[in-house]
């Protein structure tokens, strides 16, 4: 798991070969202004979901995990707690691995926390079971694909 600003991600840009489009694509639009939705970068290679979704319970949101892509969760608007627990340490899945949405699920609880503001981004890799868009209210946000 990686955690940033905007501003900094030249800083990981090198850590894989889509980051730098990536990131120069979300800097260069205003999602704000977008529809929600699908938007295609470098097909599906690099896709990111423009969402607005209400903000989950801690103790109720599962932990996600993707074996095809990286995920980037960036914030728009609103504030966003995402969980992580190590994956060695999961206990068990309450959703096998389902290859076409590219998810499993665990109800195990998170170890950590992080918090995040707009402008600010979260990346997670396959090892990193996750638990995004807690909070409260309204949260805008984006999800960028990242294909391995």
């Amino acid at each position: 798991m990686i955690i940033g600003n905007l501003q900094n991600s030249s800083r990981i840009e090198s850590l894989h070969s889509s980051f730098a489009s990536l990131f120069s694509y979300v800097k260069s639009h205003n999602f704000l202004q977008l529809p929600l939705g699908r938007t295609n970068v470098l097909g599906d290679d690099l896709f990111i979901l423009n969402l607005e979704v209400d903000g989950a319970d801690a103790q109720t949101q599962p932990l996600e995990m993707h074996r095809l892509y990286i995920d980037v969760h960036i914030v728009l608007e609103g504030k966003e707690k995402i969980g992580w627990k190590a994956i060695e340490d999961l206990s068990g899945l309450s959703k096998e691995y389902d290859a076409a949405g590219d998810c499993a699920l665990s109800s195990d609880r998170p170890t950590t926390w992080i918090d995040l503001l707009p402008g600010q981004f979260c990346i997670v890799f396959p090892e990193d079971p996750h638990a995004p868009a807690v909070g409260e209210g309204k949260i805008r946000k984006l999800i960028a694909k990242v294909a391995l």
